[in-house]
Order: structure tokens, then sequence, then C-alpha cells
């Protein structure tokens, strides 16, 4: 059987639309015609086929910026259990977490009943947060889903199970905004639901600690940077574009304490929607301003301190492999984003670059090329993640709740 492809649905594809609709749902679910018209214009719509024909659809709605409906999910029979409906859910989701300007909640209604449905969102990141009770043809009622785009954790110790057709109970279930319906599960004979509770974070503590982390780091690596200085300027012999490197990493380590502060004083006058974004500058700036000039400059230091080339070298060459091997850690701000070409080759730079400084600190030669290729490296990987990288690189689970 020849392979199938996903991708955005065109005008050109209306016709197979409604034909696909038509044949693989209940007509009670089927969005009208011009819900589909506008969905395909606004690119929430995605299809699956097959050598020119479709056979999936995902149809989604934008009622606001800040959310998403799937209408619907349809697959012809002799396409099910192939992972489509499953890649056309996840793509959309994925659409959704890349959005530059803001992540929309992505959320479905399903009949309870609908196990097979159930079972597809709660296996690609959704839960089931409320029942709701409808006015229009066929289920009197729907259970609501929602994607987790955020880790959270479950008591494992406070979970039950309903019936599948005990509406009645499922409703009182989820009652409370801290329950959610997470798995469905085999119980006697039947099926049924899995509801757990979900330990509730306070997000002003949780980002207050963060800024408060922030500002102590950034102290403490302005304090070593402010060391290391001092000592530039009392030796006769060190390099003036070391100088010039710590001078700068002085200022922007400065400039990130600045703005952990204001991401602290947006939590104390209650406007937190800005703390994400005053982090990030601060984070990115900290570590590329800051963290990495220090510590390529360490070796720099020791190549002017010491006559012995061979133990400048190996401390370069270790510092070297230790930088390597952060970028490529999940510690690191780069693992957070999707990484281009253009980046790796920017990662390498930076991890050669003690060893690269200290070797020519150590044999006497120009090391200005080298200051200016460092500068040109790090302000190019800070620009890139301040303004060309919007949301963080999706990491693929998926489940995002947990038992702590």
């Amino acid at each position: 059987m020849a392979a199938w492809s996903t991708r955005t649905a065109a005008s050109t594809d209306r016709d197979q639309l409604i034909a696909l609709l038509t044949d693989s749902c209940d007509t009670a679910v089927i969005p009208a015609p011009t819900l589909i018209d506008e969905a395909v214009a606004s690119r929430w719509v995605r299809v699956a086929e097959r050598e020119g024909t479709l056979v999936g659809c995902l149809v989604a709605e934008a009622p606001s910026p800040g959310h998403v409906r799937v209408a619907v999910i349809a697959v012809r029979s002799d396409s099910r259990r192939q992972g489509v409906a499953a890649r056309l859910l996840s793509e959309t989701v994925r659409a959704c977490s890349g959005r530059a300007d803001e992540t929309p909640l992505v959320s479905v209604l399903a009949d309870p009943r609908d196990v097979a449905l159930s079972r597809l969102l709660l296996g690609c990141g959704f839960l089931g947060t409320r029942l709701l009770r409808s006015s229009g043809p066929g289920t009197a009622v729907h259970l609501h889903y929602q994607h987790k785009s955020r880790v959270a954790y479950l008591d494992p110790d406070a979970r039950h199970l309903v019936p599948v057709g005990d509406q009645e109970q499922l409703a009182e279930s989820l009652a409370p905004s801290d329950h959610a319906v997470t798995a469905v599960v085999p119980l006697g004979g039947g099926q049924a639901f899995e509801i757990a509770r979900f330990e509730q974070d306070d997000p002003a503590a949780l980002q207050s600690g963060e800024a408060a982390a922030g500002i102590a780091f950034a102290g403490s690596i302005l304090a070593a940077i402010t060391f290391l200085l001092g000592f530039a300027f009392t030796s006769t012999r060190f390099p003036d574009d070391v100088r010039l490197l710590l001078i700068g990493a002085t200022f922007s380590t400065v400039l990130s304490l600045i703005l952990y502060a204001s991401a602290s004083g947006e939590l104390a006058r209650i406007r937190s929607n800005s703390f994400g974004r005053i982090m990030k500058w601060g984070n990115v700036l900290s570590e590329y301003g800051g963290v990495l000039p220090f510590l390529i400059s360490l070796p720099v230091t020791y190549a002017q301190a010491s006559d012995n080339v061979w133990t400048t070298m190996v401390l370069a060459l270790v510092l070297s492999a230790a930088v390597a091997w952060y970028e490529r850690s999940e510690f690191s701000i780069a693992h957070r984003f999707d990484r281009s070409p253009a980046e790796v080759a920017l990662t390498a730079l930076t991890a050669v670059s003690p060893a690269v400084g200290s070797g020519l600190v150590a044999t006497g030669a120009t090391s200005w090329p080298w200051t200016i290729v460092l500068v040109f490296t790090l302000s190019a990987r800070t620009w890139l993640y301040l303004f060309r990288r919007g949301a963080e690189a999706g990491i693929e689970e998926r489940r995002q709740w947990r038992i702590r």
C-alpha cells in the first residue's frame, strides 16, 4: 500500500473534503460548508492524502486569538489504525505551539461514549477537564478536552474510575477544577474513565523564585568577571582585546541583572504577562554576554600568566570540550529551540574559542581576529534567540503530566 503524507488543505480540496466528511462522519458532526471554507482560508485544515486522494482530514477554527477548537477529525475506513488521525492532531498542536505571538489553547469536544476518540486525544497530550451540556442535535453532553502544553503533576493517591456511561458521576467527578480525565481503561467488561487530581502550583511563587535565582546567579557571575577584569588591568602583558571582551561581559551581565529586577517588578505589580519575555532577555544576555565570555577568557588568562604551553593547551582543550558538552546538553538555552545549520556552526565556533584563543596568546600571536570572531559569534547567537526564535521547541512527549 502506498504511503500517505500530510499537508495544509487548499481551496481545490473542497469537494474531496466534503466527500470525505460525508463518508466518514455522522451527519450531526459534519461542519457546515461555510465553516469548511473559512477554515481552509485561515489554514486551519490539515489533510492526509495517498496518491492524490484524501484519506483523512482535521478541521479546526479559531474563534479568538487565544483559542483553537478542533471541529472534526475524519479518516476513511480503509486508512484507520495507521496513525493518520494522531499525526494530523499532533501537527495541528505543534503549529499552535510554534506561533510567535501567542500560544492558543487547543480544545476538542467529544461524545463521552466515543471511546476511540477519547483514547486518541489522551494519547496526544489532551486532558478531559469538564462535562458540557449541549442543546444541539446528538448527544446531550460533551466532554471538553484541552491540550496540556505544560507539564503538570498529579497526585498518585487521588485517582478513581468512572464508567463511561455514568455521565452524572462523570460530571460530579470533574466539578473540581483540579480534576481531569487522564486515561480510558477496561473495567468489568466495559470501559471507564480514570479521573486524577492534579497538584496546584502557585505561578506567582514559582516566577518569583525563578527571578530570585536569576538575580543570584547573575550577581555571582558579575563578581567573578569583575575579579578577572581587575587582574587584567593590573597585568601589563594582558591582551587589550581580552580586556575589552571582559568589559563587554561586565556590561551584559549588569544588564541581565537589571532585566531580572524588572521581571520581579512585573510580578510585584501583578503584570506577569511580560514575565516570560523579560526573563528570556535576561537569560540570553546572561549566558551569551556574561557566562560564556567569562569561561572562554579563563584559559586565555592562564596562558598569559603561565609560560607552560602544554598545560595551557590541556586546560583550553578541556574547557572547549566542556563548553561543547554543555551546548549539547538539556541545560543550555540552545537546547530549548530548534537548531538550524547556521546555529550549529555558531555553536561549534563557540566551543573551539577557548582552545584557539589560548593557543594564540601562548604563542605570542595576534589575538584580535579571534576576539572579533568570538564577539560576532556570541552577538549573532544573542540576536538569533532574542529576535528570530519565538516559542521554544516542543519536546516530543506523548503525555504532559507525570506522577511527582
